[in-house]
């Protein structure tokens, strides 16, 4: 008798979790897809996704999302793959993000232009680039001191301050680094450490 009563609740918890571990591995599949995200978060996501679509990149987002189209890269970047932490911990915060943005969506609730509420921040980045931080080229300088100065100053820039991902200003020869915009940072890195320029 005893194990009958607990038969049907063990057997509703069993479903339920089954159902979590599905939904979660069919989020995780989608949001790889990047039409897929562009199709809920539709401004200013879906300017970004068509970017990706063309033919010759216009911003540092749709270089890296060619880089599979070019170069012989094995695979492209994709939205998540910049918009999520390191290691399974960061990619789990990331869909959480996105089940509650799905939420928001399937309620009416979603906010148009979709607003970003996490940062990305520099181990995004570094997930890919790890050797950046320590190229010893006098050009790659910023690189190498920009920890020093987080380290010294919680105002600093990040890599996001310098390479904004989505502007379309920059020029493609340098990465699409914006010169004047990126200047500016340069200045405040040399105050804040004491470098004279």
């Amino acid at each position: 008798m005893t194990r009958s009563r607990w038969a049907a609740p063990a057997l509703v918890i069993f479903a339920l979790a089954l159902f979590g571990v599905l939904s979660f591995a069919a989020l995780a599949r989608a949001e790889e897809n990047d039409a897929f995200c562009a199709s809920c978060h539709a401004e200013p996501e879906a300017t970004y996704f068509a970017r990706t679509q063309a033919t010759a990149a216009t911003d540092l987002a749709s270089a890296h999302a060619m880089l599979a189209r070019s170069d012989g890269h094995p695979t492209a970047t994709r939205c998540i793959d910049c918009h999520s932490e390191p290691g399974l911990m960061g990619r789990a915060k990331a869909m959480s993000l996105g089940v509650q943005d799905a939420v928001k969506w399937f309620s009416g609730t979603a906010v148009q232009p979709a607003v970003q509420t996490t940062p990305i921040g520099d181990a995004n980045c570094l997930k890919c680039h790890a050797d950046v931080p320590t190229d010893s080229r006098f050009d790659m300088h910023s690189h190498r001191h920009l920890a020093r100065w987080q380290a010294a100053d919680p105002d600093a820039a990040t890599c996001v301050t310098c390479h904004a991902s989505h502007t379309t200003d920059g020029n493609a020869a340098i990465g699409f680094l914006n010169q004047q915009r990126a200047l500016g940072e340069c200045d405040r890195c040399h105050v804040a450490l004491g470098v004279a320029e």
